[in-house]
């Protein structure tokens, strides 16, 4: 052994047992060979001598690198000398007469190697120089099996390395394949084909492996040889014979049937692709999957082969005008149909989803008919009965799905997103077999209530869940009158009590179908009854699951938003039913359990909150039942701040929990209340919500550090704004105080959406309140916010970076509610001016350089506002100081001209022309207000600075002088374009 082959095995070793220094040592020698001169004569001496694989692979991987690197600077006697060596090894001779090594005796990894080294050569010199190639290799395989296996690794590694399309290829690479398609399909195909024919006729039953690899280069080369040189009477007879024999190995009948689907799908003008499906009798392979293994290979070979061949029938009667085409289409799929429908149910197979495509596309020809035939519908049913087989839970999951653990929910997961494709099925059957689809979910959900207890839970759930599905290609219209069986089905859901009703999915179902015909009940009243004992009783609201209560109350919710006024009759029934249910709310087991955000509980008193809030409810009996609601649950707040006082409870992780339960419910129970109400016709309930408030606002003082409840509250500020309106004011200075005094920045974000709320709501009225609290946002914000722009870096607090965006976004969103709603002298008021320069400051940077284009136009049209409220007439008396002097030498000329400049200023963005517009508008404003002060510094100081010429700038000043904002608009926009060329974006925001 000489010192390379020792370097190639210590490289190749990954025991550990050799030193590292060793090993790098190995590696640098093997390097060095590889980039000497020599290396392709290196290599193939070696492989005629060596017989040791890692020395084979390392010398077969090394000129196939250096086929691809160095081919064009190889002289015509190397590329003789490696083509030949090369070949020879491919044919299973000895490179010379020293030596017997033959690289074909090696394992399967390096006679692929050899066969890609081959593939480079043919790469680079077939036809031009190396003709042939594929001629000078069919002799050869008189040699044997171990011959043909090399010469089919051959076509099937040149099918990998630049013939499929499977992968992505480089135009070089389509052009060069083009090339050798058309060159092989002149000169050899027709005698591979034989090859291939006598390889399989031959070593069929003696050698599997042979022949699976011939039949892998047939369904490769299908695709682009003459299809007339497999579709033809001998070689699909073969193709099916080896498909058909029990005798054989069912890999050589898989691999069989892949070459048929191959012949099934090439592209094909339709009339001779539909002479071509009929010629195959595919009949005689439909009884394979029902007589083999349903899991076995071949099975599901013959699957896709069935699901491929129908899909082809159906493209071709798509295509084909000709009613004989037609009828043949037809003919030849009512044959396979019942076998699709068989695979589908019975077979383990990954042809679901293409069967499912198939099926898809075979309703959508049904669209348009105005009579489905007997067959059709016959298919139709079939269907049907498919979707609802593979609807089905598997039973074996169905303890892990009651108690929803981590099986049971990675199972729904799974489920959901399986029947996602059988639902759109569904759908598109509902669509154009209405009548059909009825009367199957109909008969499902009567056949799943009488079904043997073992199989009940997953069959009512798939029935139910048909049911729910299909109303989602139901119109409203249909749904309310009830059309075809509509009305028996809603009717026979509402009144069927299910065995299985404990198991949650059931449940979840059987609520969410009531809620999706709930439209059917608002025009039948009649049925209110029903509906309201399904949510109520044990199987909604009341259900021992506590998921399936929660999701109860919140579609209870939905159900009276709905149906509100109808509900009338009842409300007493209902609230004596919810009675437990309002009690448990606030009781310690309920509030500890985990909550999710929109399936808290707290839904029940939004529901009895929009029915006890309508004006046809009597005033007294609105009075009472608000009272007996509100009573116990400030009680219970006013106990708990007490005992906190006594005993300095802060942190009882319970108390607070059952504390944001209560706001919770307050809150959800005033949404049924509208302001005209509560302040106009009945004010007395008005001052029931202000006596709530009162009581919780106390928690901001005796809890003032618990974030949860701070943000409750808040949100409980929020809702009373929107319920009492004005009357809410004397309570907002002592409120906004409490919020303020503790808050972090997370929680200064959602008060400053609360001013935001206030100054929406009430414009003027709410000056006052923000001549307080605006100079301690401002300076809170400009404390937290750091000076340089905030960026997400790599090793920064993403986290914290992001929050700190947010809250800076939500307090420009601030300032622009101020300018916009006549409240900019709150800026300008006594304790606020400390903070007038690093707002503007803020402002300027922000509408020159943001990298959100939303938050720059906001600036902008806050400057706008600004020097409209803070300007009088050219040459008046300056109300705010230094502030034209701003505007004019700082926001004008790097705002309204080097910021939009700048290349990354992009007009083709439609938000970007947006604020273009408005930087327009911004230097209009400045001219009325201004005047030539603003306009001779603009155009004298500015556009020179950008080499602007004068002729442009005095088109602007006269465009700027005029009336059409839409002509300056478009000018400026011209200007800039145009500067950008000249000052190509030397200046910047300064």
């Amino acid at each position: 052994m000489d010192d390379l082959e020792k370097a190639i095995l210590i490289s190749f070793d990954e025991s550990g047992s050799v030193d590292s220094g060793l090993k790098s040592q190995a590696v640098a020698f093997c390097q060095q060979i590889k980039e000497s001169p020599s290396l392709c004569s290196i290599c193939i001496e070696r492989l005629c001598f060596s017989k040791l694989v890692q020395v084979q692979f390392w010398c077969l991987q090394c000129l196939h690198g250096a086929l691809q690197v160095r081919y064009s600077s190889m002289s015509l006697e190397e590329k003789s000398f490696i083509r030949k060596s090369v070949f020879s090894m491919a044919c299973y001779e000895t490179i010379d007469d020293k030596n017997s090594v033959r690289v074909l005796e090696g394992p399967a990894f390096i006679k692929n190697k050899l066969a890609q080294v081959v593939v480079s050569l043919i790469y680079f010199e077939y036809p031009l120089i190396w003709a042939s190639v594929f001629i000078d290799y069919l002799p050869n395989l008189r040699k044997g099996p171990v011959v043909i296996d090399m010469f089919c690794r051959v076509l099937n590694a040149l099918d990998d390395e630049l013939i499929s399309m499977d992968y992505p290829r480089s135009s070089d690479e389509v052009a060069v394949a083009g090339r050798i398609k058309d060159a092989m399909r002149q000169q050899c195909i027709q005698q591979i084909v034989r090859v291939w024919y006598d390889i399989l006729s031959m070593y069929k039953a003696s050698d599997p492996d042979l022949c699976t690899s011939a039949l892998d280069c047939i369904r490769r080369y299908v695709t682009w040889i003459d299809i007339g040189l497999i579709a033809n009477d001998v070689f699909l007879q073969l193709l099916f014979e080896l498909m058909l024999s029990n005798g054989l190995s069912d890999q050589v009948r898989g691999a069989s049937a892949s070459c048929v689907i191959a012949v099934v799908s090439k592209r094909m003008d339709p009339k001779s692709k539909l002479n071509l499906l009929q010629s195959l009798h595919m009949s005689r392979v439909f009884g394979l999957v029902a007589t083999e293994d349903n899991d076995s290979d071949l099975v599901s070979r013959v699957a896709s082969l069935l699901t491929g061949y129908a899909t082809e029938v159906l493209e071709c009667s798509k295509r084909l005008n000709s009613e004989d085409g037609k009828g043949i289409s037809v003919e030849i799929l009512n044959e396979v149909m019942p076998s699709v429908f068989y695979v589908m149910q019975n077979c383990e197979v990954d042809a679901t989803f293409s069967i499912l495509q198939f099926l898809s596309g075979y309703v959508g020809t049904m669209k348009n008919l105005s009579l489905l035939t007997n067959a059709q519908l016959l298919h139709v049913g079939q269907m049907l009965e498919v979707i609802r087989v593979h609807m089905c839970f598997d039973p074996v999951y169905r303890n892990n799905l009651d108690i929803w653990d981590k099986i049971g929910r990675e199972e729904e997961d799974r489920m959901m997103e399986f029947r996602k494709d059988l639902l759109v099925l569904l759908r598109s059957i509902g669509r154009v077999a209405p009548d059909v689809t009825q009367v199957f979910i109909r008969n499902s959900i009567a056949d799943a209530v009488a079904s043997p207890d073992e199989r009940n839970v997953e069959e009512v759930e798939a029935a139910l869940s048909l049911f729910l599905a299909l109303g989602e290609s139901l119109t409203d219209e249909m749904i309310r009158t009830g059309s075809g069986l509509l009305r028996e089905l809603v009717l026979m859901l509402l009144s069927t009590r299910f065995p299985c009703h404990s198991n949650r999915l059931v449940a979840l179902v059987y609520l969410e179908t009531i809620t999706r015909y709930l439209k059917f009940v608002q025009e039948n009243t009649q049925y209110i009854p029903l509906v309201l004992g399904a949510f109520l009783d044990e199987r909604g609201i009341h259900h021992p699951n506590i998921n399936v209560g929660r999701r109860a109350s919140y579609l209870f919710m939905r159900v009276v938003k709905l149906l509100k006024a109808k509900l009338l009759p009842y409300i007493e029934t209902i609230l004596q039913s919810l009675q437990d249910k309002v009690a448990q709310f606030t009781s310690m087991g309920f509030a500890s359990t985990e909550l999710s955000s929109c399936e808290d509980g707290s839904h029940i008193f939004e529901a009895i909150g929009l029915l006890i809030g309508m004006e046809e409810v009597p005033l007294g009996k609105q009075s009472d039942y608000l009272s007996a609601l509100l009573t116990p649950l400030c009680h219970q707040v006013e106990e708990a701040l007490l005992n906190a006082k006594v005993r300095n409870e802060e942190e009882s992780p319970t108390k607070i929990a059952i504390i944001q339960q209560i706001i919770m419910a307050i809150n959800a129970l005033s949404k049924g209340f509208s302001e005209r109400l509560v302040t106009a016709s009945r004010p007395g309930i008005g001052a029931m919500f202000k006596q709530t408030l009162d009581v919780l606002l106390q928690i901001l003082v005796v809890f003032p550090k618990i974030e949860p409840l701070r943000s409750k509250v808040t949100s409980f500020i929020h809702r009373m704004v929107d319920t009492l309106g004005s009357s809410v004011f004397p309570y907002l200075p002592k409120a906004l105080e409490q919020l303020l005094a503790e808050s972090e920045p997370k929680e200064l974000l959602g008060f400053m959406l609360l001013l935001n709320q206030l100054i929406c709501k009430f414009n003027t009225a709410v000056g006052d309140i923000m001549d307080e609290v605006y100079p301690a946002i401002a300076g809170r914000v400009f404390n937290i916010l750091p000076r340089e722009p905030l960026s997400l870096g790599p090793g920064g607090n993403n986290e914290e970076i992001r929050e700190l965006q947010e809250l800076q976004r939500t307090f420009y969103t601030l300032l622009h509610v101020i300018a916009t709603h006549d409240l900019s002298s709150v800026f300008l008021s006594p304790k606020s001016r400390v903070y007038l320069d690093p707002m503007m400051q803020l402002l300027l940077s922000t509408s020159c350089g943001h990298k959100d284009i939303l938050v720059r136009k906001a600036c902008v049209q806050i400057f706008i506002r600004l020097i409209k409220d803070w300007s009088a007439r050219p040459y008046g008396e300056e109300k705010v100081p230094g502030f034209k002097k701003f505007v004019i030498e700082a926001f004008a000329i790097n705002c309204c001209l080097y910021s939009v400049l700048d290349k990354s200023f992009e007009f083709r963005d439609a938000n970007t022309l947006t604020l273009f517009g408005e930087i327009v508008l911004a230097q209009k404003v400045m001219y009325e207000k201004f005047g030539n002060d603003f306009l001779v510094h603009f155009v004298s100081k500015g556009f020179p600075a950008a080499h602007c010429p004068q002729d442009l700038a005095q088109q602007y000043c006269q465009k700027l002088q005029g009336n059409d904002i839409k002509a300056l608009k478009s000018f400026y926009q011209t200007v800039i374009e145009n500067l950008r060329v000249q000052q190509n974006g030397s200046l910047v925001f300064r």
